[in-house]
């Protein structure tokens, strides 16, 4: 009587021991949520060389004596967007897997991985089955676009049998300043009304545009070009390179060579007096010519080769 009761004992241990490794990552997933809660075993199981699944795996350190405040910036949003995948269709949700992996829990596969910083993201394609993926190492997630949720989602998106459906929560907080705004924008109104009414107001704005525009801005925006170079350098070498600051320089140089041009060609031939126009004539065309030789030395600075020079 004793051993069959032993045998029915040990049978839940006999089928669970019977379990394929994909069977025990999905009851570990719907265990968490959604969500691996991972040691150096269960990694060893995720990233297993012959594995017809795809898992993205967050890299962390979230003990308070690591002192990582990227690692806590960053987990709510990979937790969001792994919550998000629990609710994507079974059939699909089964084929990639979201885990987690704290520094305290697995350090020789930091060690092994050769990690010495968190928060990171490696999402490691299927390497079997008819998803298999030719490119064996892992995909590292950029930090570029920040901690946010959103783009997590949008990049790991590609790597998932179908696309994350991540939908960011409703924003109460900006809501709520943006009602907020609504009545110190009508008391600001009711002051600068007059002056958006000012065709002049709007002639200098429409001019400061279009300098700021011609010298470049656009430009080293969507290049996403620095403020300033190595060691301070606000000229880049090359017509092909930009820096922020050298914008605002040349903005200021078409601004005074147009406004020389404009107080020589329109305010001078006004004066009364001839001593006043004689000296207006060769004040301005001192400063035309002089802030134009500074206009073609940055020129040269830009291209060596460069061959005209006026006064610098």
């Amino acid at each position: 009587m004793f051993w069959p009761l032993l045998a029915l004992s040990l049978l839940p241990l006999s089928l669970a021991a019977q379990k394929s490794v994909h069977e025990q990552l999905v009851d570990l997933a719907a265990a968490g949520n959604g969500l691996i809660q991972l040691n150096e075993q269960t990694y060893d199981l995720l990233a297993s060389p012959k594995r017809d699944w795809s898992a993205a795996v967050h890299f962390t350190a979230l003990h308070p004596q690591r002192r990582c405040a990227p690692c806590k910036e960053f987990e709510p949003a990979f937790t969001a967007v792994a919550k998000a995948w629990a609710s994507a269709p079974k059939d699909q949700r089964d084929k990639h897997f979201f885990a987690t992996l704290d520094f305290d829990d697995g350090p020789a596969v930091f060690q092994k991985l050769g990690m010495s910083s968190a928060p990171g993201v490696h999402v490691y394609p299927p390497t079997d089955g008819p998803n298999a993926s030719a490119k064996k190492a892992p995909f590292k997630y950029d930090f570029q676009n920040g901690f946010e949720a959103g783009p997590l989602a949008e990049q790991l998106s590609v790597h998932t049998p179908i696309p994350i459906p991540y939908k960011a929560p409703f924003n109460w907080a900006r809501a709520g300043s943006i009602v907020s705004l609504i009545p110190i924008i009508t008391l600001v109104f009711r002051f600068i009304k007059s002056a958006l009414q000012n065709r002049w107001v709007w002639a200098a704005g429409t001019i400061a545009t279009s300098l700021v525009m011609t010298s470049g801005y656009m430009f080293t925006r969507i290049r996403g070009a620095p403020y300033t170079g190595p060691n301070g350098a606000w000229i880049a070498q090359g017509y092909q390179n930009q820096y922020g600051q050298e914008v605002q320089v040349v903005a200021m140089v078409y601004g005074i060579l147009g406004g020389s041009f404009l107080m020589l060609t329109v305010v001078t031939p006004r004066q009364l007096s001839p001593t006043r126009q004689r000296t207006q004539v060769y004040l301005w065309t001192a400063v035309n010519f002089l802030v134009f030789s500074i206009l073609v030395s940055l020129f040269r600075v830009k291209n060596p080769g460069y061959p005209f020079k006026l006064i610098l």
